[in-house]
């Protein structure tokens, strides 16, 4: 009897183990799913934008006929900060254009929105969605100079990039922004005026026209701040390799070749 009562309590201990080992395997499984990974890079070599023959409202809303004909494409390179799960952060756009206007449109999930009322001091370190620009698609050294632009959409409506001084500006007009906010989901949508890049401060510059085949430089990304006093992440839609990523606000040869087309 003793022999059969030492076998049977071998066996629930048996059991028990398994169910525990299964246990703690299914719940590192939920966890490695929520992390986000910095995948292959997704886009392809050229961005289509279909034109929008009636302009978005931009209400915030994805309902517009130019969005049905426009693919998502993912904002999921991790170019500044740690490994982040997709219940902190999550984004994805549309582009689509007319004569006038670039328009974009993103989905952005970001569990804590963030902003001050410093712009200039504290554009790379409040919640922002980021737009490079490229007007023709020549690449190179923008850091100080209007050859490209890295548009910072604050959460107060106004607009940063670094000028040709080397000091932050307000860059208004360029960007009309309307966002929509639904839980821990925002909808942007924005027209964007693209300017040449012999654009100069303080005085009179005309945007460009925009026409099929027309090809610009383009990347977009996202700053994730949360509760610290710098931005958690910077999340961008290129894949850049080597070990610093953080270089789209310097250098326009990595923005995705946008194309323009019917």
């Amino acid at each position: 009897m003793k022999h059969l009562l030492t076998i049977f309590l071998l066996a629930m201990m048996a059991i028990s183990c398994r169910q525990r080992a299964g246990t703690e395997t299914k719940a590192k499984e939920k966890a490695d799913s929520l992390r986000v990974e910095p995948a292959a890079n997704l886009l392809p070599s050229k961005l289509v934008a279909p034109k929008a023959v009636v302009p978005p409202k931009l209400d915030g809303l994805p309902d517009d006929s130019c969005w049905f004909l426009a693919n998502w494409q993912p904002i999921d390179q991790n170019w500044v900060g740690q490994l982040y799960d997709s219940l902190d952060f999550a984004g994805r756009y549309k582009v689509a254009w007319d004569a006038g206007q670039l328009y974009i449109l993103a989905q952005i999930t970001d569990d804590t929105l963030r902003t001050t009322n410093k712009p200039l001091e504290s554009y790379l370190n409040d919640d922002a969605l980021i737009l490079y620009i490229d007007e023709n698609h020549s690449g190179g050294d923008h850091q100080y100079n209007y050859n490209a632009f890295a548009y910072h959409l604050r959460l107060d409506d106004r607009t940063v990039d670094v000028g040709a001084d080397s000091s932050a500006h307000l860059f208004p007009g360029h960007c009309t922004v309307n966002r929509n906010t639904r839980g821990n989901t925002t909808t942007w949508e924005i027209a964007v005026r693209l300017y040449p890049d012999n654009y100069k401060d303080n005085a009179t510059n005309t945007p460009v026209e925009l026409k099929e085949g027309k090809h610009i430089g383009f990347a977009i990304a996202y700053n994730d701040a949360d509760r610290g006093p710098a931005r958690d992440n910077l999340v961008g839609s290129v894949y850049i390799d080597g070990d610093n990523k953080n270089i789209a606000w310097i250098d326009a040869s990595v923005f995705a070749d946008l194309l323009e087309a019917k």
